[in-house]
């Protein structure tokens, strides 16, 4: 057997380390504006040599030489760095001004704008919802814990997934006061939460409707495996019933909620800020960058000063020069950071210009390294800056990755996108007939007819993208 010896090594590799300062740009660059918003203020908070101007009427004061005859080179250094945020300033705060006179753009909206977000209030749980039906509902302390623990045992849809027999081995209750409780919950709002599974559930909606006698419970009851793959002469076969009378019972079983907690359980509302607002200009686009929500900072006068100060400590200097080469970087970041999505969004609206006129018929297949190209960007800054923004254009509101997209060439010559295809596919289905859905087969020969040549998989995958059904269960006997 080898010995095993524990020894120290030198060796030397090649190995791509960040910087702080770039993956904060870089952070900053693929970040939204609101998220923006948050991380400048923790700078803030973090960096005492930074402030937020939040009326900018008076450009940044920049120091004579002669108050300071004696400067070191780092004291000129940042002299000079300085200057350069002062015409960066003013240059920002010009830009702000030609973009608010484009837009029309009101002050008095910006506290409207902050009114709205504060007034958003957060949307009522499942859970809170029948806690409060239960505490009206139930009198009895013990099943009033009994229903406390079963509504924390509903899923996101709704549904109790964990049997009786578990919970009342694992709490001690009996299984037949747990099925007493859940019976009082499954009268609660919404129609028919608590139920145990899909089967279940339907049965409750039916019930409290009236109809747990009906053709359609039967069927939810017999036979659900037939309803979801839409089989419904087998059904009509099996229960003796008119073909027409299931057809009218599965219509009727489609209108029912197979998720009792949907309304609950759907994520937050996402308020969309557009970072790039485009606006027709007589026969030209406009490209006008949203600034409202993009904090305005520049270095704090009163730590420059103490810096210039001859009676000010080197150590106090040396600490707020570090604070003051990390506040630029950051002004600096910014404002890099809104000139390349400006120039990214400009080159999309000259390449789009006829899905800004026409609409998505119209919209041309474009690629990120196409953009990095023209604008001698790398590909994955342009991913970073898309990411996460929205355009606001003459068409609607669209996330700026919605305009890259890949494409095919038409029989005359002209691309198209694969967005512009699968609006034909959806189209197409919408016009078929119900009794004799078209096959992915068939609506590949008509795109054809279109000039739009695509194959049959290629159709397939784009109507699972979409979640439309295949034909056979899109058809209606």
């Amino acid at each position: 057997m080898a010995e095993q010896l524990l020894r120290q090594t030198q060796e030397q590799r090649l190995q791509m380390v960040l910087a702080p300062q770039l993956r904060q740009s870089l952070r900053l660059l693929q970040v939204p504006a609101l998220e923006l918003r948050t991380l400048v203020q923790e700078e803030l908070q973090k960096n005492p040599a930074l402030e937020e101007v939040i009326e900018a009427k008076e450009p940044i004061e920049v120091q004579g030489e002669e108050e300071a005859p004696e400067e070191s080179t780092a004291e000129i250094d940042l002299r000079e760095e300085f200057e350069i945020l002062a015409r960066l300033d003013e240059e920002w705060r010009e830009y702000f001004r030609q973009s608010e006179s484009v837009r029309g753009y009101n002050p008095e909206l910006e506290e409207h704008r902050r009114f709205m977000f504060e007034s958003l209030t957060r949307p009522e749980s499942l859970q809170e919802h029948l806690l409060w039906q239960l505490s009206l509902t139930v009198q009895d302390d013990e099943e009033r814990k009994i229903g406390e623990l079963l509504i924390g045992s509903l899923d996101d849809n709704g549904y109790l997934s964990t049997s009786l027999e578990e919970l009342a081995e694992s709490t001690g209750y009996p299984v037949e006061k747990l099925e007493k409780v859940l019976r009082i919950i499954h009268e609660f709002d919404p129609v028919g939460v608590g139920a145990r599974d899909l089967r279940e559930c339907l049965l409750l909606q039916l019930r409290r409707l009236g109809k747990e006698d009906s053709l359609a419970a039967a069927i939810v009851r017999d036979h659900l495996r037939l309803l979801a793959a839409h089989k419904y002469p087998e059904i009509a076969k099996a229960m003796k019933a008119d073909l027409k009378e299931v057809q009218n019972a599965a219509a009727f079983i489609a209108t029912l909620e197979p998720r009792p907690a949907r309304m609950f359980t759907g994520s937050e509302t996402q308020y969309v800020l557009p970072e790039v607002v485009v606006r027709k200009v007589g026969d030209e686009y406009v490209v006008i960058l949203n600034n409202d929500h993009v904090p305005h900072i520049r270095i704090s006068k009163f730590y420059r000063r103490m810096l210039e100060d001859p009676k000010t400590p080197e150590h106090v200097k040396q600490y707020i020069r570090e604070k003051v080469r990390a506040g630029a970087f950051l002004i600096k970041s910014i404002h890099q950071r809104q000139n390349t999505i400006y120039r990214i969004a400009r080159e999309i609206v000259r390449i789009q210009r006829e899905f800004l006129d026409n609409g998505v018929e119209y919209l041309k297949p474009l690629t990120m390294a196409q953009i990095a190209g023209v604008l001698g960007l790398h590909e994955t800054t342009v991913s970073r800056a898309i990411a996460n923004k929205y355009m606001q254009t003459p068409q609607g509101t669209f996330e700026m990755k919605y305009f890259f997209t890949p494409g095919y060439r038409t029989a005359d010559g002209r691309e198209v996108s694969n967005k512009t295809i699968k609006d034909a596919i959806a189209r197409l289905i919408e016009q078929e007939d119900p009794a004799s859905p078209l096959s992915d087969q068939a609506i590949a020969r008509l795109l054809e007819k279109q000039g739009i040549k695509v194959a049959r998989r290629t159709v397939a995958k784009y109507r699972e993208e979409m979640k439309i059904l295949p034909s056979h269960l899109r058809r209606s006997y």
